[in-house]
């Protein structure tokens, strides 16, 4: 092989590996902001085919109904606690801050935190719906498996 094709085998092969260590902090960097969308039943339960539930320390979103009578502030602070429900599964979240205006018991939220042992979510943010004729599509599909899952289970149950 002479010099000229050394020279431009190892100039490719210098650009591909680096293309792929790119490639690969890239990935890495975008993994740890990675937010999964679960109701309270996925948290619970599991998520999907595999039944994947997501374990304490993970970034996620969930989504639910604010529990009647669930919403306790703390006089002194900011601090607030409150129940998320679906279908299938009650959830725990704390949030410390400021709540948005339309939040309130039985209203739908979601809220973007870590998640803690004894399925708590120590929110960060949380985000009421905002239009009774308008939810997004990831929390509309997620509500309607959970309401078909329960009418097989209670039909299930009543043979």
């Amino acid at each position: 092989m002479n010099l000229r094709r050394r020279k431009r085998l190892i100039t490719v092969l210098a650009i591909v590996i680096g293309l792929g260590i790119a490639t690969a902090l890239v990935m890495y960097a975008l993994r740890s902001n990675i937010d999964l969308f679960y109701t309270p039943s996925e948290i619970l339960n599991g998520k999907g085919e595999d039944h994947q539930i997501p374990q304490p320390g993970q970034r996620l979103r969930v989504g639910g109904m604010v529990m009647p009578g669930s919403v306790k502030r703390d006089p002194t602070t900011l601090a607030v606690s409150f129940k998320l429900y679906d279908a299938n599964g009650v959830v725990s979240v704390s949030y410390v801050g400021i709540l948005p205006d339309l939040f309130r018991e039985g209203q739908g939220v979601v809220a973007q935190g870590v998640l803690a042992p004894n399925h708590l979510i120590n929110a960060q943010q949380v985000l009421a719906k905002h239009d009774e004729n308008y939810t997004p599509p990831e929390i509309e599909d997620a509500m309607k498996k959970n309401h078909q899952q329960a009418g097989v289970a209670q039909a299930g149950n009543n043979e």
